[in-house]
């Protein structure tokens, strides 16, 4: 019997549908909000009613793609959290809206979890899939976590941060520098041309496997303002440089703790979610920390590490399997741990 799940996302800036059929990706549709560039940085109130006007489209547009209607679907699996309640509110109300017209169980899912199980993703039979148990480093602008991953539902928090993620420490030093919201990417691009020797920043003394990406921050910070003191074009001059030392440094501070975790633990996978794992620069050092220890790494496909819905299905899939459905009654929330 085939088992056809509904995906949605909208826990931050990015509506997304996605169809998922016995355990195969069948669509997946992402609109993004370009209005909070003018702002550095979401705004909730403005991205709650871009959710309200791209649900509808992009749900629509997701069942067209996969080649389906609404009457072949047997659950809707939506982000309840966590993220922003408005843009929750939008994509929590539309399923259970759903799910109640097609008289279909609805089955909620914890977006962390939708970017550890990312990596089940399949988009054909012969797809490889991580074997557990594996550590899944979590890194995106709202969380740094270490994750030790035994099954689908059995997930230990090793590590976290205990202030500022990395996600937070690229688009916040990337706004000291002039560049657009969101400014991880930019950073990326900028590293490669630049030496990543060329500036020392501070890193962290946190006990364990916890990380901290404030002291970076500032440390960031001071760097520019007393450069700018003795010559106003430094940042221009030398953003290459600013942006190739702050990767590195971001990089190295996540290692040092991934490291201490596979040692801890005996794992031999390590895989990497959340949209920091798109950085060029960390997907790299990732797979030759994994080739050095021996181990096997899983680095998700770039359209797979920001907000999407297709995370979101194979999380409910699994979850339906289960039988772990979600009563109507649940409200969304805004903050969780795994």
């Amino acid at each position: 019997m085939s088992i056809t799940i509904l995906g949605i996302e909208s826990s931050c800036d990015d509506t997304s549908a996605a169809v998922i059929s016995d355990g195969l990706l069948k669509s997946n549709v992402i609109a993004s909000q370009k209005v909070h560039q003018e702002f550095g940085g979401v705004v909730p109130e403005l991205a709650s009613r871009a959710h309200q006007q791209n649900i509808v489209p992009v749900v629509s547009e997701a069942l067209r793609q996969a080649g389906i209607s609404p009457s072949d679907l047997d659950a809707v699996a939506f982000t309840r959290g966590p993220g922003l309640l408005g843009s929750l509110l939008v994509g929590t109300s539309f399923a259970k809206g759903m799910a109640i017209g097609l008289n279909i169980p609805t089955v909620d899912v914890n977006h962390l979890h939708g970017h550890v199980l990312s990596h089940f993703i399949k988009e054909d039979d012969s797809q490889a899939v991580p074997e557990f148990p594996f550590i899944c480093l979590l890194i995106s602008g709202g969380n740094s976590q270490i994750i030790l991953v035994r099954s689908y539902f059995d997930m230990e928090i090793l590590g976290s941060t205990i202030d500022d993620a990395a996600g937070e420490a690229f688009d916040k030093c990337a706004k000291v520098m002039g560049l657009p919201y969101p400014g991880g990417p930019h950073i990326d691009r900028l590293a490669a041309e630049g030496n990543a020797d060329a500036f020392k920043f501070a890193r962290p003394h946190i006990p364990e496997l916890d990380y901290s990406f404030s002291g970076l921050k500032t440390s960031f910070l001071y760097t520019v303002r007393d450069n700018l003191k003795a010559d106003s074009g430094f940042i221009e001059k030398r953003k290459a440089d600013l942006a190739a030392s702050l990767q590195k440094t971001i990089i190295d501070i996540l290692l040092d703790k991934l490291a201490k975790a596979v040692e801890k633990t005996g794992v031999k996978a390590v895989a990497i979610g959340g949209g920091v794992s798109a950085n060029s620069g960390v997907r790299g050092a990732i797979e030759n920390f994994c080739r050095r220890k021996g181990i096997k790494a899983w680095i998700p496909k770039r359209s797979f590490t920001t907000d999407n819905a297709a995370m979101v299905a194979i999380a409910g899939y699994f979850k339906y399997l289960e039988g772990e459905f979600c009563p109507l009654d649940l409200p969304p929330y805004s903050k969780v741990e795994v």
